[in-house]
């Protein structure tokens, strides 16, 4: 049982973590034309609005708070909130925003599943990634309960935040993470699958998303006229739209 716990959380997390950016940038060289998300938005696209943008609301709130609230060390928060208060507060912002996440993606996996056209449009791949997905979202609401039993001394956040601090500097430890409840444990590995089925699913598209950022310190593009006779000077850069 021990080889199993120290497998999973010392060894499968770096496991994941090189599948998850070597396989992004394999697919990305390999696979352009599919580095992107099917539309379906011309079918039930009320739903699809509503659902997505609950969605990546509640998603992009989720992933950075985790990211944000499990890589920050307890020094740098301290002198301005305890653990038990910054605890509490991630108990609070994340049940919300898990809430809405739930709500849009519910929506969405019920669009995909109850609706005969888009089913028989939808890649299996893309079913899958939303059920897992979705019972991801199911674990981390499961949490919230077991975060508000230790909420007087913060005992599971860190402890979560020193293990995941141990991965990202390179000095895992797992020891503290047999006490945590079982169900931190299973949205851990799930978590750390979900990354490890990145470059295989529609999630590539992710990394589009990120490197738009890009598109706001684009160059100017050069934009030379067609018509004849106009001198030179006259072409003025633009900026790309």
């Amino acid at each position: 049982m021990n080889t199993l716990h120290d497998f999973l959380f010392v060894v499968y997390p770096y496991i994941c973590l090189a599948v998850f950016l070597m396989g992004s940038l394999a697919r990305f060289d390999r696979d352009q034309y599919t580095w992107k998300s099917d539309s379906s938005q011309l079918l039930r696209a009320r739903q699809l609005r509503w659902g997505s943008n609950l969605f990546h609301v509640g998603i992009l709130f989720l992933f950075f708070g985790h990211t944000v609230g499990l890589l920050t060390p307890h020094w740098v928060y301290e002198p301005f909130v305890t653990a038990p208060q910054k605890q509490m507060l991630a108990i609070v912002s994340g049940g919300i925003a898990g809430l809405v996440c739930f709500v849009g993606l519910t929506m969405l996996l019920h669009r995909r599943l109850f609706d005969p056209r888009i089913r028989l449009t939808s890649h299996r791949t893309d079913l899958a990634i939303l059920v897992i997905l979705w019972v991801q979202l199911v674990l981390g609401l499961i949490t919230l309960p077991f975060s508000f039993a230790h909420r007087a001394d913060a005992s599971a956040m860190l402890i979560l935040s020193a293990w995941a601090q141990g991965i990202a500097t390179f000095r895992p430890d797992a020891a503290a993470l047999v006490a945590l409840d079982w169900p931190f444990k299973v949205h851990m590995v799930l978590g750390m699958t979900i990354f490890l089925l990145f470059p295989f699913s529609r999630l590539v598209h992710i990394w589009s998303g990120l490197a738009s950022v890009a598109y706001l310190f684009r160059p100017y593009q050069i934009v030379r006229s067609r018509r004849l006779n106009v001198p030179p000077g006259q072409n003025q850069p633009r900026q790309a739209s």
